[in-house]
């Protein structure tokens, strides 16, 4: 394979032997990687993510770190009265689409013989990384807000990394392990480019399991556009290789109350920052200064798509209204199943979801906080 790393600011590129996560510049970096897709041969392998083996940026198998995750169930469901697919990514074995990053990336750092990574996280990120580095014996530093629901701070504690409780906004953990970084190999699921490559997978299953055809639009929740971008970039490389012949429109949802990316659609791309914001329930999406903001936008520009803003109200009664119909999710992925329900779809249109985080991360601060409420619903 020839991989190489080249920064989007100042153009330098650098091999893929080369243990960076940034540009020196301080820019941040994507792959030169041309993904290939062998079609008969993906159709005969494991129903895992890996099945995508020449469009993966891992050089040698021995290095591949994995719990055979992957292909999971694209299901049928209907929301006021509009159907959609379900893609439930919250079945991976840390319990989020995460999985899909950590797997390639924990495996490209075994590669480079890194010995000990940091990363910050409002929990799924952290909980990937923690235990596709337990797997693979790294040692794991994890940096997380104070305020994480204690199900995420115990799930990454129990799988041996060092915990790092930083005071304040979700901002203010990102610097904390920002300085740590710089001595340490930052295992970022937003700086780091190979962790986008393996986000990208979900995309080639949701086309693999519709008959290699893409489906009208994918709606997902934004933060640091982790799925969003490894969408774009998967949907691009299948386009590169003539597996599909058009791009669906990619279909973004913030929370109102945190919402930089969707206010910045609005005023032609033009980024606030700083950025006020109020606090929600869904923290995962929780980013008030998104590094790869202006990728993002294009993403969702090129794609002909949009970006829906929800409220917390909203995001509440999605939960309740997903989980009777037998799926428990948290906060996070219910903001797409509200923006939904807001998008203005055609009859006929083929539309996918990502569920991308399990509820039982989040149980125990959503029921204390919202008592009240899921217990007036339950009525």
């Amino acid at each position: 394979m020839n991989i190489r790393l080249r920064c989007q600011v100042c153009h330098k590129e650098y091999p893929s032997s080369e243990a960076i996560w940034s540009c020196k510049c301080g820019g941040v970096l994507t792959l030169d990687f041309h993904a290939r897709f062998p079609v008969d041969k993906i159709k005969k392998r494991k129903p895992t993510m890996w099945r995508y083996r020449e469009a993966l940026p891992i050089e040698d198998n021995t290095h591949i770190i994995s719990f055979d995750e992957g292909f999971t169930p694209l299901v049928k469901e209907q929301f006021s009265g509009k159907t959609v697919l379900l893609k439930q990514d919250h079945l991976f074995p840390s319990g989020s689409y995460k999985d899909r990053g950590a797997s390639v990336l924990v495996s490209k750092i075994k590669e480079l013989g890194v010995k000990k990574v940091v990363e910050d996280s409002s929990g799924n990120a952290g909980a990937a990384i923690a235990a596709y580095s337990a797997k693979a014996n790294i040692a794991c530093d994890i940096y997380v807000p104070k305020k994480t629901s204690r199900g995420k701070l115990l799930q990454i504690k129990q799988y041996g990394a060092i915990l790092h409780r930083i005071p304040g906004t979700r901002e203010d953990t990102a610097k904390a392990v920002f300085l740590a970084a710089q001595s340490t190999y930052y295992a970022s699921h937003y700086w780091n480019p190979y962790f986008f490559h393996g986000t990208k997978t979900c995309i080639f299953e949701i086309v693999e399991q519709l008959g290699w055809n893409v489906p009208d639009a994918i709606i997902l929740p934004v933060g640091n556009g982790t799925l969003l971008l490894g969408t774009y970039i998967g949907l691009k490389e299948l386009f590169r290789e003539k597996i599909i012949d058009l791009l669906p429109k990619i279909i973004g949802v913030q929370a109102e109350n945190c919402s930089p990316l969707a206010q910045a659609w609005r005023k032609n791309h033009q980024i606030k920052n700083p950025f006020t914001w109020k606090e929600t329930i869904a923290d995962g999406i929780a980013i008030t200064n998104p590094v790869r903001a202006k990728d993002i936008l294009h993403a969702i520009k090129e794609t002909n798509g949009d970006i829906i803003t929800v409220k917390e109200k909203e995001i509440l009664e999605a939960i309740y209204g997903v989980a009777r119909k037998g799926y428990y999710i948290e906060p996070t992925s219910a903001v797409a199943i509200a923006g939904f329900k807001k998008y203005p779809s055609r009859d006929n249109e083929v539309i996918v979801i990502p569920i991308t985080g399990h509820g039982l991360k989040t149980s125990k601060r959503f029921i204390k906080r919202d008592n009240l409420v899921f217990n007036k619903k339950m009525k």
